[in-house]
């Protein structure tokens, strides 16, 4: 299933639109149920109304029902390698601290959880 989530991811980062910061980014999010929804990043001139890929991903799940999330697979097409985001590490902690998230960009690859990536997360 995770070859599966990497070309889905890698698909969806075809669909950005990154005209700013030029780094294409897609996700692949495989919910409880077996479905995958995927996203990219929308960037915006004014950059706080850009959307990154894993929200993108998130936001299309939960609009169609689907809350429990099983992994997250994130693709940078870039040599180097990024992470989420403060702000989708807080989405994406909101739904679960145990989500297993995979990151890849052209040359390095990172398996890690939502509780590494964002240990501290805010909760009411």
């Amino acid at each position: 299933m995770i070859e599966k989530l990497i070309e889905q991811a890698k698909k969806a980062s075809l669909n950005a639109y990154a005209p700013y910061s030029g780094f294409k980014v897609g996700a692949a999010l495989l919910t409880k149920s077996g479905k995958i929804f995927t996203g990219c990043n929308v960037e915006n001139s004014s950059y706080g109304l850009t959307n990154c890929a894993e929200r993108t991903a998130i936001f299309k799940a939960v609009s169609e029902g689907e809350k429990e999330f099983e992994h997250l697979v994130i693709y940078v097409d870039s040599p180097k390698l990024f992470t989420p985001c403060g702000a989708c590490r807080q989405v994406i902690s909101e739904f679960s601290q145990e989500l297993p998230v995979t990151i890849i960009s052209q040359n390095e690859n990172l398996e890690t959880d939502m509780g590494k990536l964002l240990p501290y997360t805010f909760k009411l």
